[in-house]
């Protein structure tokens, strides 16, 4: 397809299929949001990177802890929590910022040379990222709804 506007409906075992119009307005959007979702997504991979630096640094930081607080709770946690914990977080950081680079891409060559093959893959992308804060925010949502079940029988348990 050589552009977005060409798309007529198309009537098959008789019945009447709607397609999309994309117009030159919606394209002026998409393009817009590429750029903004490229900032978005290069800011995330270095925060992404920066944290993962952290997580092979977690050594000489509990060093350092251990040296100026010896009781700080994380110290007593260890360098192996840390570790973990900051490259879990990296790659929490790391996924949707690398799905929102590949949308960038994708959207700005179906915007520019109206190309559906890639409009198709920017829109897959873009369902991941949503896919993928959908999950951990119900994942977050159920921790907390079990934080304060378990809060609330430690209260009545101890009453």
């Amino acid at each position: 397809m050589d552009n977005f506007e060409d798309a007529e409906p198309v009537e098959e075992a008789g019945q009447e299929q709607e397609t999309l119009l994309v117009t030159e307005e919606i394209r002026s959007y998409i393009y817009e949001t590429a750029k903004w979702t490229r900032f978005l997504s290069i800011v995330g991979l270095v925060f992404a990177a920066f944290l993962a630096l952290m997580a092979l640094s977690a050594n000489g930081l509990m060093e350092t802890m251990t040296a100026v607080a010896p009781s700080s709770p994380l110290v007593k946690l260890g360098a192996a929590f840390l570790t973990v914990y900051f490259l879990c977080i990296s790659l929490m950081l790391f996924y949707p910022s690398y799905l929102l680079f590949k949308y960038s891409n994708a959207a700005n060559t179906a915007v520019l040379y109206a190309d559906q093959e890639n409009f198709t893959v920017a829109m897959k992308k873009m369902k991941s990222v949503f896919k993928f804060w959908g999950i951990v925010t119900i994942v977050i949502l159920a921790i907390n709804v079990i934080s304060i079940l378990l809060t609330l029988i430690a209260k009545v348990g101890t009453a």
